[in-house]
């Protein structure tokens, strides 16, 4: 199988590092990677890092690299890892390419196709040729309330959730802020994009979720994190909960309460120097109100590195390997630390 990530930046850079080391699990026979800017000599060496991994770089307009036209017409799946609207800019691209068996787009970029997180609708997916990576922040505040409520969604009453983001990448400059800023609501009943976001993820299983959210953007580059207050029918015993949080390998825990002390926990010891958990939840820091039938608390967010788990999933179910489950099981074994 022949595979192709456009896009060579922060989330770009980490699938293909997994795609090198698992190649062989993931059915992978041929790996190019399309830069989609100019190649220059500050930039250079990050080039030569991708083809150290065996990565075939290919370009548009820079001499001395493979041409995306003269490969691309026998790629079998395309990762696109772009944003600001350029993964459905290149939706039309990747429509008239007669050999294309499947695609994914990253966050952003969310009528690219049917919206899909590992976990939540692994059915839904297949046979589906164009998906949709939810955010990081959906994947954490739909794996918040599937945990919490101890995968029993009939006993979900509401969630409301306040996302506290970073601004920017580390590495980048364009959207760092000075002070905090909040995010307008887009509805006035369901609050940001995240709420939006996460009700319309379930909403391909025919799953209604009654969510809020709200957003505030804060001068840090390391993570995001989230408050998040539940409302049940019968609130779970806190021994149900602790097993549900145990069992569930893409939630992980923590005591400690500095992003930047698990930030740099992941950048140590976590592969590639990405945290991989869909929400870190503070475990020695919750809110457990029995009378009103609440649990409320706070989780830290691995930004980006989350949700490619869920993009190496879609792979696997879009290309219809058999065992799929037990690959991406052992990914998350691998990748997936229970405690920071």
């Amino acid at each position: 199988m022949i595979v192709l990530v456009n896009g060579i930046g922060n989330i770009g850079q980490t699938i293909l590092g997994i795609l090198c080391d698992y190649k062989k699990t993931l059915k992978i026979t041929e790996i190019y990677a399309l830069k989609n800017t100019s190649i220059t000599e500050w930039n250079k060496t990050e080039i030569e890092f991708i083809e150290q991994k065996g990565v075939i770089v290919c370009t548009k307009n820079n001499s001395g690299y493979r041409d995306i036209d003269s490969i691309i017409d026998k790629i079998d799946y395309i990762f696109d890892c772009n944003a600001n609207s350029f993964g459905m800019i290149n939706k039309q691209w990747y429509s008239s390419l007669k050999n294309l068996k499947g695609c994914s787009a990253q966050g952003s970029e969310k009528e690219f196709g049917i919206s899909f997180m590992t976990g939540i609708n692994n059915k839904i997916i297949k046979d589906e040729k164009f998906v949709h990576i939810v955010s990081c922040n959906t994947h954490a505040i739909s794996s918040l309330i599937t945990t919490l409520s101890n995968n029993d969604l009939s006993n979900f009453i509401e969630g409301d959730f306040v996302i506290v983001r970073r601004s920017e990448d580390l590495g980048n400059s364009q959207r760092l802020v000075g002070a905090n800023v909040l995010s307008r609501h887009l509805n006035n009943t369901i609050g940001t994009h995240h709420a939006i976001d996460v009700k319309d993820l379930f909403q391909t299983k025919k799953t209604e979720l009654n969510i809020q959210s709200s957003d505030i953007t804060t001068p840090s580059q390391l993570m995001h994190s989230v408050r998040f207050n539940l409302k049940f029918n019968k609130v779970p015993l806190l021994s149900e909960i602790e097993s549900s949080i145990n069992a569930n390998i893409s939630v992980s825990l923590t005591t400690k309460f500095d992003s930047n002390i698990i930030f740099e926990l992941g950048r140590r010891y976590s592969k590639y120097g990405r945290l991989f958990s869909h929400a870190i939840i503070n475990s020695n820091n919750l809110l457990y109100d029995t009378k009103d039938n609440r649990i409320k608390g706070w989780a830290f967010i691995p930004q980006e590195g989350n949700t490619i788990i869920s993009t190496i999933h879609a792979f696997l179910i879009q290309m219809n390997i058999s065992d799929n489950e037990k690959i991406i099981s052992k990914l998350k074994l691998d990748m997936i630390k229970s405690r920071w």
